[in-house]
């Protein structure tokens, strides 16, 4: 299981040596995301000198995308948006990178070994399916999204789908002005590295050379495409569909031992609100464009929620609350006026409470796959599961604390 990492700048990580099995020249690797029990991983490769390797075998489904320079495979060179898609178990023809060139990496599925043969006549393995996929993404045409959010303005390039799993690689492009204020989780995985382009949203700024891998169900959102617009290489391990949260919130608290005033005891809550409250907030543009949004879907004739900075106004974990639990009694036949328990006692006595019920629309277990608390990926809350159309959705779930480089900046708890 990989960990959440959101944002990083990947100029912040250091040089390692690559780790390209069986090959001849020179490079260097970031590793940008890393999952240590089965070797999946998300590389940037530099090429210090000519690289290449002859045919052979790759122990995971492997991805290459020149980002700068070109890439040799089987005698033709491509140059800047070469891909290659390299399944696991499946011969593959000599590949070389030339001398400066820059390269995104990934394996999914396996480690980094690679066992060399004389051709691709070799035997595949037993399990291995799909085949060799080589293509110029600068020669592809983009295709706009069918359902890109709240406004138009999103294109894609599908460089590689899985028809099993669903697993899908592709180029993404936001145009300058294409916005969504809404918080989205899906039931995979998806991780980006941007290409190209400057966007804002609740995790931070996506820019050149920014790196993200969110687990499945984590909120994110509040995006505004600036000048030029924004483009990644874009990857999920299922299908990815949207379910969109508002009006968010998240509270936490409990009672101190000794950290209260003069090391006493003290209750205390904290909550996303107060993370966000005083902080840095989004520009004047940033929030005239998420206001557009909200607008330009109201038009559409969608119920929406205004646009509320982040840690401003009132603290909507404060007013969900309340709502919860006056539900709650109306439902339980209690009036507003019932008021009758004395609180301003002395808690020393031994007594019982009445446990105090809030109605929140929905048990929690039925905002769960069925099978989280028992299956193999239980040990993982939240792991992501195939879902279907016509299965129960998942709520989404609390991340507080991504892997964060030092240039990402303070993140302030939006989308927590």
């Amino acid at each position: 299981m990989r960990p959440h990492v959101e944002l990083i700048q990947e100029a912040d990580y250091v040089w390692h040596g690559a780790e390209l099995v069986g090959g001849e020249g020179r490079a260097s690797e970031r590793r940008l995301s890393v999952d240590e029990e089965d070797g999946s991983c998300s590389i940037r490769v530099d090429f210090h000198t000519d690289w290449g390797r002859g045919p052979g075998i790759h122990h995971a489904n492997t991805e290459y995308h020149v980002l700068e320079g070109s890439m040799t495979y089987n005698g033709k060179e491509i140059g800047k948006g070469g891909y290659v898609y390299a399944p696991k178990g499946v011969p593959t023809e000599a590949i070389t990178f030339s001398e400066g060139t820059r390269l995104l990496h990934y394996r999914e599925y396996g480690d980094a070994g690679f066992d060399a043969v004389q051709s691709t006549k070799a035997p595949r393995w037993k399990d291995a399916r799909e085949e060799v996929i080589v293509i110029d993404t600068e020669a592809m045409k983009w295709d706009a999204v069918p359902n890109p959010g709240p406004m138009p303005g999103l294109f894609i390039k599908y460089l590689h789908v899985d028809p099993q799993t669903g697993f899908y690689t592709r180029l993404v492009h936001a145009q300058e002005g294409w916005t969504d204020h809404r918080l989205a989780h899906h039931p995979c995985y998806e991780e980006a590295y941007t290409v190209q382009g400057h966007m804002e949203y609740n995790f931070g700024t996506l820019d050149l050379g920014t790196y993200f891998f969110r687990p499945a169900r984590v909120k994110h959102g509040h995006f505004t495409s600036m000048e030029g617009g924004a483009t990644w290489l874009l990857r999920s391990d299922g299908e990815l569909f949207n379910w969109y949260t508002q009006s968010e919130w998240a509270r936490w608290g409990g009672d101190a031992i000794n950290y209260g005033p003069g090391e006493s005891r003290m209750r205390w809550s904290m909550s996303s609100h107060d993370v966000g409250a005083g902080s840095p907030g989004r520009s004047e543009r940033d929030l005239a464009d998420l206001r557009a949004s909200v607008e330009y879907q109201r038009e559409q004739g969608q119920i929406d929620e205004d646009y509320v900075q982040h840690g401003t106004g009132t603290d909507k974990s404060l007013l969900a609350i309340a709502k919860a639990i006056d539900a709650a009694r109306l439902q339980g036949g209690h009036g507003d006026d019932d008021h009758g328990h004395d609180h301003d006692h002395d808690h020393d006595d031994d007594h019982e409470h009445a446990p105090v019920s809030a109605d929140w629309g929905a048990e929690p277990s039925a905002l769960e796959h069925p099978d989280e608390r028992t299956d193999d990926l239980a040990y993982v809350w939240g792991a992501g599961r195939n879902w279907e159309k016509g299965d129960p959705i998942p709520a989404p779930i609390l991340s507080s604390r991504p892997v964060r480089s030092r240039s990402a900046g303070r993140w302030n708890g939006d989308g927590m």
